[in-house]
């Protein structure tokens, strides 16, 4: 059984999955929000939110590790993520995303959301 086992395996396979969170969350940080499939996105939504906390922490090498073994394809992203996003939730316990449901997708009748900054 699968009992509160943590995160969905949206019918991929492992490294797909990661390189999946890994990209789309850099698409997050880039241009402010993301459209995808609902379950994709709250995935997204706890990885994203786990690196803003350790952003939160300051802008120092240490920390700067820390998000690059998360993300260690572009440093551009992890310039953006330490030095304008984290700031501004400093004094925020949690909750640095929203959700918003945007309908069903037509093709495929697939729930879509948009993934943003709050």
């Amino acid at each position: 059984m699968r009992h509160q086992c943590g995160r969905k395996k949206l019918n991929l396979s492992a490294p797909h999955r990661r390189s999946l969170l890994r990209n789309q969350a850099m698409v997050l940080i880039a241009h402010g929000s993301l459209t995808s499939t609902k379950a994709r996105i709250k995935e997204v939504q706890r990885f994203t939110e786990r690196l803003v906390t350790i952003a939160r922490e300051g802008n120092t090498f240490a920390v700067r590790r820390r998000i690059l073994s998360e993300l260690p394809y572009k440093k551009e992203v992890i310039d953006q993520l330490c030095v304008e996003i984290a700031p501004a939730y400093v004094n925020r316990p949690g909750g640095y995303t929203r959700v918003v449901p945007l309908g069903r997708r037509t093709s495929d009748t697939a729930q879509i959301a948009r993934l943003e900054w709050v």
